[in-house]
Order: C-alpha cells, then structure tokens, then sequence
C-alpha cells in the first residue's frame, strides 16, 4: 500500500471562551486535526505513518486516539520521549483571533532520526505545529534524501515564543530556503503577510524557489493559491518551468457554514489538501475538497470523532 508519512506535535490543548456559555475544554489538539482530516480524506488504498513523538506522561492517552484511525499504518504509534508533552493554553478572543501560550519540551527531529523513517514512503506531510518539529537544516536534507513529494503547512515557523510561553507572531527567517525544501506549501493570511505585503511578489520568491503550488488560507473566504507553470496535480511536480507556461492563480471560495469552532480548520485542510493530491485530484478538486472539509470541521468541536464527523456519519456527543 501507498503510505503517507505525516509530521507535527500531538498538543494537549486548554481552550477558554470557545464557547461563553462554559468553561474551559481539555482535548487533543495540534496534529490531531490533521490526521482526522487526513483520514477521512484518503482513498481506501493509502495508509498513515505517524512520524510524531509524544511525552511520556501523555503516551497512553495518544495510543488511544491513534487507535481510533482508520487509515493508520498496521503498528503506527508515536515515538514516546521521556519528556512533558506540549501542552497548549488558548484564549479566544473573536471566532478567528486568539491569544496562545505552550509548554512541554517534545523535541524536534533531526536527520539522523527521521531519514530511516522516511525511505520506505510515498510522500511526506509537514504540519509546523510546535514550529520547531524539524529545523532548516533537517528540513533540507529531506528535501535532498526523499524523493517523493513533501507537503508542508508552515504555520508555526512563523510564531515566536516569549519567555512565559506566549508565542507571538513574527517574520519567517530564510524564507526562500524554506520553501525550496517543500513541492506544496501552506500559510494563512496573517503569516503571509509577515513576508510581504505584495502577495504576487511572494509567489514569485516561493515558485522561484521550486515550490510548485502556493496556498495561502483566508478563513471563511476559502484559498487563494497559486501554481507553478504546468502544475495541474501532484504528479507534475517535477517538471520546470521552460519559459513557455503560465502561473495560475485563483481564490477557491469556501462553502458558508454555521461554525461553532474554528479550531483546527487550517490543519483539517492542510491535511485534506494532501489526502487528495497524493491520491490523484487536480490541483482544483484537492483544493475544493480541502475548503469543505474546513468548513465542516467548523462545525464540529475538538478532535475526537472529527474524521468520522468529516465523513459524513454520525458523531454521538
């Protein structure tokens, strides 16, 4: 079976005022996401391989939702580290706007470690949740010693942490070297905007630097994206511009829904974003299907019973 490897931090997150009317929620977060919307959103012929380590002292109860998936490789578990595992305090303070503050000390993977893991797969998923899951270094020699697509949401590369764990919003170091390393490449509109303030000037700097496609999420308004000269699917991403194609652009609207929680919905359509490539969609169906998937996960609170959700079967509450 075709197997896709999958990056990023399983986060245990506290959330406050998602919901007036109660308290604080503790749920799986972070990764979760993505891999419920990984999971509904892959053929029946693919698999997951989690390339994500989990604290110790949250281990059993990772096991427990890794279990719950059902495109997971036979055998697929976390690497357990003898560390705390990142925990995440949320603080809403509008349906799209809030204030973030981690602890724990997950460390990232370095290439020594995630080489071996990644010979046997057909294409790799990169989810920065923690933002420090891999640094630039490791992230290149991916890039040279895998030869198969890589997907990445860069999400957190772009957040700082201040001293009491608060993570704040900052320019993307090398961004040029970043992008090289990665075929599809995800931010939203507050990180893009870290780059610059021109966004065809952006996609210039990412396809000059061997991105294939560029999308950056726009919450309720859906995905403005942008592809390389004769990028229509996965498929084409080896192929170089000759001087004689054209860029494509357009904006993917999303779907209008009653969101009951935001949480989530840029890793659910990362996620489905990569489920659909690497099965085959064109660039168009995979994005489609990506801005409905996070429409619906807007629908749905917390990760739990997400894939299910995003299936289409009931969900008990």
């Amino acid at each position: 079976m075709p197997r896709i490897g999958v990056v990023g931090s399983l986060v245990w997150d506290i959330i406050h005022g998602r919901d007036p009317s109660q308290g604080p929620v503790e749920e799986w977060g972070g990764i979760a996401y993505a891999l419920a919307g990984m999971d509904a959103a892959l053929p029946p012929d693919w698999e997951i391989v989690p390339l994500i380590k989990v604290g110790s002292d949250m281990a059993p109860q990772a096991r427990e939702f890794m279990g719950s998936l059902r495109r997971l490789t036979p055998g697929g578990r976390c690497v357990e580290v003898p560390v705390a595992n990142n925990r995440v305090v949320l603080h809403y303070q509008s349906s799209e706007r809030r204030c973030e503050r981690m602890a724990g000390g997950v460390p990232g993977w370095n290439w020594a470690e995630l080489g071996p893991m990644v010979k046997d797969l057909d294409a790799v998923y990169v989810n920065f949740i923690s933002g420090f899951e891999m640094c630039l270094g490791t992230a290149g020699h991916l890039r040279r010693g895998f030869a198969g697509p890589i997907l990445a949401d860069l999400h957190s590369l772009f957040l700082g942490m201040s001293q009491d764990g608060i993570r704040v919003l900052q320019p993307l170091a090398a961004p040029e070297q970043w992008f090289s390393c990665f075929d599809v490449v995800q931010m939203n509109e507050e990180e893009m905007l870290q780059l610059s303030a021109d966004p065809l000037a952006l996609a210039a700097r990412a396809l000059g630097a061997g991105v294939s496609l560029l999308a950056v999420t726009l919450g309720p308004k859906g995905v403005a994206w942008v592809a390389a000269p004769g990028f229509g699917k996965l498929a084409d991403r080896t192929r170089r511009a000759d001087g004689s194609g054209t860029i494509q652009s357009a904006r993917t609207p999303a779907p209008h829904t009653e969101a009951l929680d935001p949480t989530g919905c840029g890793d659910v359509f990362g996620a489905t974003l990569a489920a659909r490539l690497v099965a085959g969609d064109t660039t168009a169906a995979a994005l489609t299907a990506a801005t409905g998937a996070a429409s619906r996960n807007a629908t749905f609170r917390g990760a739990s019973g997400l894939a299910a959700h995003l299936r289409g079967e009931l969900v008990l509450a």
